[in-house]
Parts: structure tokens; sequence; C-alpha cells
């Protein structure tokens, strides 16, 4: 099977000096490595533009007949527009689906590097460079590889308007809410704070928003809804979730839905669906970790003073994924403070699902904001974003060397 490199020179913080650094990363460590362990690399190639790292290995999938190797020096941001340029021209192909099979070997040069970081726990400083070089001495072990679920979301319009719905693929993350304001808000600030820093700021800036929406969560293969019970240390059904009707409808507001496919962290110490390994379940599914604010009983009324007072319970489950994925045993004391110790509701609702439905409130526009592995979409208002997950079958697709 062939093998190429690619790098993506304006990924993280996307200056010059990022450029060289990750240059001279691939230079002076991933080829080497490569080459002293006879993997020959075919070619080397620097995307340019967006989409250039699909355009690239589309040509040599379509050339190769379906085979094809790549060290992919990026983020996962280049990872989403590999998977969805690769996904649109198969579903475009003329003589029906274009059959590929891509090995990725994963070198982090991104921000947060939430795939890398999961498939390799880091247990040293992730900047190291014998812990950046994991994925590529994976390869030369002739380590298995693991295909990559996908979840695709689907953006419709209200049948009015006779608009096509817009699909879009994601390997990492699906959210709504403060997530995706974070997202949205963290873009303008990347130059000034080029790393992880900017999604605190962003998240201090909207940690006081609460989102209006309808959310359906659909049943995963095995047929019901589960959700997490921090009593048992356990996936439980969903009491909402039957057999006659296995999907469960949840109302807002909401201040975080957030949902993974690959990933038990966003950054390397940020553990936000830490059941998707300590838990790990079989067949396609999203973990969604979701926070409503009137599961405390001390808040029912929707006012700036309940939005402040509730701030900190927020800080609390961030900081807890913070502190090895703590959150997900937080529950409500009687008087509405929060501890792994109290024996109220789970203050996160931790679901496992075969898939989503978001309608946001038309009145809302924040819970119109989705984000899709960085990107960032807008749902038409009288529209939904449904998600579900899929994994390829017959060893077609992305596998990720693990």
């Amino acid at each position: 099977m062939p093998l190429i490199a690619i790098y993506n020179p304006v990924c993280g913080d996307r200056t010059a000096k990022a450029w060289i650094l990750i240059y001279q990363f691939f230079d002076d460590h991933v080829l080497p490595l490569l080459a002293s362990k006879s993997q020959a690399v075919d070619k080397v190639f620097e995307t340019e533009r967006p989409d250039h790292a699909g355009e690239i290995l589309h040509n040599y999938l379509d050339n190769c007949q379906g085979g094809l190797t790549v060290a992919l020096g990026s983020g996962d941001g280049t990872l989403h527009e590999i998977t969805n340029f690769l996904s649109a021209a198969k579903a475009k192909a003329e003589e029906g689906p274009l059959p590929f099979h891509l090995d990725i070997v994963l070198v982090p040069c991104g921000t947060a590097n939430a795939l890398y970081s999961s498939l390799f726990p880091p247990t040293t400083d992730a900047l190291d460079v014998s812990y950046k070089l994991k994925g590529v001495e994976s390869f030369i072990a002739g380590s298995n590889t693991i295909p990559l679920a996908i979840a695709i979301t689907t953006i419709s319009s209200p049948p009015t308007s006779e608009k096509r719905p817009e699909v879009t693929l994601s390997a990492v993350v699906v959210s709504t809410s403060l997530h995706a304001s974070i997202l949205h808000d963290s873009e303008a600030l990347r130059k000034e704070h080029p790393g992880i820093e900017r999604f605190k700021i962003a998240a201090a800036k909207n940690a006081n928003k609460w989102y209006y929406s309808h959310v359906k969560l659909l049943p995963t293969s095995a047929g019901l809804v589960k959700q997490f019970d921090p009593s048992s240390n356990t996936f439980i059904d969903h009491p909402e979730s039957e057999v006659h009707d296995p999907i469960v409808d949840l109302y807002g507001p909401f201040a975080y839905f957030l949902s993974t496919v690959n990933v038990d962290r966003l950054e390397p110490a940020f553990r936000i669906t830490p059941l998707a390994r300590e838990l790990p379940t079989k067949g396609p599914s999203c973990d969604v970790v979701i926070i409503r604010p009137f599961r405390s009983k001390t808040s029912m009324m929707d006012t700036p003073e309940a939005r402040e007072a509730f701030i900190p319970n927020l800080y609390s489950v961030l900081g807890g994924a913070y502190q090895n994925g703590a959150h997900v045993n937080l529950r409500y004391h009687k008087d509405g403070s929060i501890s792994a110790e109290a024996d109220g509701p789970p203050v996160v609702e931790y679901i496992r699902c075969g898939g989503w439905e978001w309608i946001p409130d038309d009145i809302d526009e924040a819970a119109h904001l989705l984000c899709s592995d960085g990107q960032i979409s807008t749902i038409p208002k009288g529209g939904r974003a449904a998600c579900s997950a899929a994994i390829p079958k017959d060893g077609a697709g992305f596998m990720v060397y693990s």
C-alpha cells in the first residue's frame, strides 16, 4: 500500500513560526524515522488551501484503486476536511460509490489534537517529541488500525423553504449551546491567543447563556437510549426509553449539549466524555453530555440572577472534565450545591445513543449555532439538526493507527 505524507502548515496558531515548527518536525523527526525503518514515503505534500488535503488524497485513492496510507501532520480540523471531501467525492462518483480504504498515521500539529490525545492518552508533556511520534511508531510496528466512527449531521430547513439539507461529517465532536458558542467566538481570538487559552476566554464570555431547544435522543442499534448511573457506575436504560417507544424527548433550557465519537477528550487534559474509554461499547454510538439548569430544583425560573447563580455549577462541571472526567459523578444537594457525595439527581446527563435531533427555538439565535469538529454552522429558523453515528463496514472508509 503506498505511503504519502501531508502536513498543514497553518494548523494550530497559523503563524509563520508554527509553519517552521511543523516543517522542521516532519523534516527532523517524522521522515527520518520512517526512512530508518525502511518505510518509503512516495511524496511529501504541504497543503496550500482549505480542502487541499482532501484533493490530494482523492487523486491518490483514485489512481491506486482504493488503498493508501497517509502520515497526516495536522489538527482535528484538517481531518474534518478530509472526511467531508472524500465522502462528498464518493457520493458524486458517476459509477456508484467510490470504494476507498485510507489508513491514517496521525502526527499531532493542531491546537487541541483531540483524536490523537484520545488514541494516545498523554503521560508526559504533550509537546515531547517521543509522544508526538507514537502514531508513527504504531504504524512502523504494524499495529492494528481501528475504524473511525463518523457522526453524520444533517441540517434541515423548514419544508416551505424547498432548500436541500446540508450534510456534515465529524470524527470528533458535534455540539450546540456553550461549546458551539465558545468555538464561534474563539476564532476571533486565535491571532492574539493562539493556544487553547482562547477557548477559556470565550467560555467566560458565554458562561451566563442558556439555550432553548427541543431534543430527541435516538436509540442505539441495541434498541434503547442509555444513561450513565453514577451510583452503579454503569449505563442503564434511560427511564423514558422503552421498547415500544425508544425515543427520548428533552426540553430546555440547556447550558451544555455536546456529542462525541471516537474520543474521550477534546484537549489532552479535558476528558469531557471519559466513559467512551472507561465503559466502551460495540457498534456506532454517540456519547452525549447534557447540562440542564432546571434539574436543580432550586433553579426553576430563567432570570439573569438565576443564570449568574448557575455559573459556579457550570464551571464545576467543566473543571471536573479537567480532573480526569470527575464531572460525571457530580450530583445536586437539596440546597442546589453540587458534589460527588450528594445524593440528588446527576448534574450531567451522560447519554449513550445512536443519534439525536436538536430543534432550536426560533427566537433563540444562539441556540441555532452548531459546531462540527470546529466548523460552525447555523441552523435555519424553523429547521433542525439531526446527528447519527455510523461505522463503515468491510474494511472501507477511514482507519487510524492507535
